[in-house]
């Protein structure tokens, strides 16, 4: 428990943030599992439009300091080349 004023502020900050980054990373996850559902499926043009929506969820995340900027780009970059993975077959 906290024992000054400050302190208390700084916990029931840190909780309301924690719940909206685990909300935003929740999010975030499902619109990259769709992305990998519609790239298993084989399916370009769905595939492109949700990677379009994960990218943009991405980069806000980022953006919010939610993921490290670093993992944004490296996810983009292993869902980029999929999709051009089977773009080519």
């Amino acid at each position: 428990m906290p024992n000054s004023a400050s302190a208390s502020k700084r916990l029931r900050q840190s909780e309301v943030r924690k719940t909206r980054n685990n909300s935003v990373k929740s999010a975030l996850r499902s619109q990259i599992k769709k992305v990998r559902k519609a790239i298993a499926s084989g399916d370009v043009e769905t595939s492109e439009t949700e990677f379009r929506a994960a990218t943009k969820r991405l980069d806000q995340a980022a953006a919010r300091n939610v993921i490290h900027a670093n993992a944004a780009a490296r996810t983009k970059s292993r869902l980029s080349k999929a999709i051009k993975g089977i773009k080519g077959k």
